[in-house]
């Protein structure tokens, strides 16, 4: 990689990404696009930035060719629950941006790296150490797009060479950025409302089992696949990768341990806890983990100590 471009560059992935990549390859070498004009200043005085419609390949064509862009970090995208409110715009972003970003890599030589998500699965794919290669039937349109996605990514590589590599991510958890509309929410929320000793209602019920993730090990599995070595890899792209499979209760009990008062309660959402049922409650990643050698960092209680402390340290800024 020598000149990278990270589309969807402002939202929950992409802000922690830019950074890291940016402190790995250069800060001139790592375009950042997004939808906004104004992004964050952190973002914007950290390197370069560029406004982008991802629906716009024109666009899109003309960054990748003044820049001498080589790997593309393509994470634009609407996310589960805002992807069910607006399913034809889901649709819209979610492939005709994946589309736009392909054809553009088949033209101009690049990598692409796409994620997919643990809503590529559904209710019939079996729950527990959910294979590698299994049944994928989403009943939702985020789901659905991610199904898609993935295939699509195989096309490119197959018909046209296109390096397109990517994991299906869990749940990600971060203090630095809030969350953006996702059916895991609630394990950023929460993180939130016991350092500002508030109450937390829960939108999903007790005992619902996710795969979850902290950024800093979903950032380092973005770079590390994009730096295999091609031969090494029999997938290609939507690797299985996880660091803990926990329930709302989970967290709960551990953020007590540091928070003692603090408390929580349930107010289901029925669209989330729908969606978060038809998803496994735990992922096999042993093929990401033998292939490239994927291994987090992070589990329950060495995430929880590092959220409650960054956002300790942002409320004491704040003040």
């Amino acid at each position: 990689m020598k000149k990278i471009l990270v589309t969807g560059a402002t939202g929950q992935i992409g802000s922690e990404l830019v950074p890291a990549l940016r402190s790995r390859y250069g800060f001139a070498n790592v375009i950042a696009c997004g939808h906004q004009r104004t992004p964050p200043p952190e973002l914007e005085q950290a390197g370069p930035y560029l406004k982008l419609d991802i629906r716009d390949p024109a666009a899109l064509n003309q960054i990748v060719a003044e820049q001498r862009i080589d790997t593309i970090y393509h994470l634009a995208a609407l996310l589960s629950a805002v992807a069910e409110q607006k399913p034809q715009l889901a649709w819209e972003i979610n492939m005709g941006g994946l589309l736009n970003v392909l054809e553009a890599a088949r033209l101009h030589h690049c990598a692409v790296f796409h994620p997919s998500s643990i809503g590529a699965f559904g209710p019939t794919t079996p729950a527990e150490l959910t294979p590698q290669v299994t049944i994928q039937r989403p009943n939702t349109m985020y789901g659905v797009t991610k199904v898609a996605g993935e295939l699509l990514c195989d096309y490119y590589f197959s018909r046209f060479q296109v390096d397109a590599r990517g994991v299906r991510y869990p749940g990600l958890i971060s203090y630095q950025t809030p969350p953006g509309g996702g059916t895991t929410d609630y394990a950023v929320e929460i993180f939130h409302a016991a350092v500002q000793d508030k109450p937390y209602r829960c939108f999903l019920k007790k005992g619902t089992r996710l795969d979850m993730m902290y950024m800093a090990d979903a950032i380092e599995a973005a770079i590390a696949i994009m730096e295999a070595e091609p031969g090494s890899l029999s997938v290609r792209n939507a690797f299985n990768i996880t660091a803990m499979s926990v329930a709302p209760e989970d967290i709960y009990h551990e953020i007590k341990k540091h928070r003692p008062g603090f408390t929580m309660t349930y107010e289901i959402d029925p669209i989330r806890q729908a969606i978060a049922e038809s998803w496994p409650n735990r992922l096999d990643d042993s093929e990401a983990r033998r292939q490239w050698g994927f291994s987090p960092r992070y589990d329950l209680a060495a995430m929880t100590k590092e959220m409650i402390a960054g956002l300790t340290g942002q409320d004491q800024e704040k003040n």
